[in-house]
């Protein structure tokens, strides 16, 4: 279980907080709206009113104690980057900020943040590898080239073992799971391919492309 800190109550910072609350985890809550932080309080530890670019505010709050921090402040930037570099000032040990474009990454990750949320250009990406393709069902982005692909099983592909369709060879891709009633697991080199159960693939966009006939 982690300790994180949420400064932002907007929808996304809300979806954030509801997601980190049914894994299990505590989750302080902050916003400048008496409303927004009344509405969350179902689902988090423990919220606050305050504003985040106030020192007095986050030292109160026991910056250092938090597994992490994550400004999610959509509608005003500057008191999204005053809060990260905050964030920083006090000793957070992890400071995970939210941008809108490609700028307020950069000025973000120089003044405090350790990583960056870009939602828009992640939601962008997966919007268009998933909608030009009838095999993608899912998509998710890594570091570099490598992509993990949730996709469905080609009709010639039926009752075959992964060692039979060797893909690992002739394209460079590794099935890692079978999705079954909704639920992932392990895949082996023996178990055949069934239409029904969608597979998750790891590798580049151009080899599934490549294997899959996209």
């Amino acid at each position: 279980m982690k300790s994180v800190l949420i400064i932002g109550l907007g929808r996304f910072g809300r979806h954030i907080a509801v997601k980190l609350n049914e894994l299990g985890h505590e989750v302080m809550a902050v916003d400048i709206s008496e409303e927004r932080v009344n509405s969350a309080l179902p689902f988090v530890t423990n919220a606050q009113i305050g504003d985040s670019t106030s020192r007095s505010f986050l030292e109160s709050l026991g910056i250092k104690n938090f597994d992490a921090c994550i400004v999610t402040i959509g509608d005003d930037f500057q008191n999204s980057l005053e809060t990260a570099c905050l964030l920083k000032d006090l000793g957070a040990k992890r400071v995970i900020a939210r941008a809108s474009r490609g700028v307020q990454e950069k000025f973000l990750l120089r003044n405090g943040a350790d990583e960056v949320i870009y939602p828009e250009k992640q939601l962008a990406a997966w919007t268009a590898v998933r909608c030009t393709s009838d095999h993608i069902r899912d998509y998710i982005e890594l570091e570099g080239d490598i992509d993990i692909f949730e996709l469905t099983v080609p009709d010639d592909w039926q009752g075959k073992t992964v060692v039979q369709l060797d893909i690992r060879k002739k394209y460079g891709l590794n099935i890692i799971a079978i999705r079954e009633n909704g639920v992932l697991t392990m895949i082996t080199p023996d178990i055949p391919m069934d239409k029904q159960h969608p597979i998750l693939v790891l590798g580049t966009l151009k080899a599934v492309q490549k294997c899959f006939k996209i």
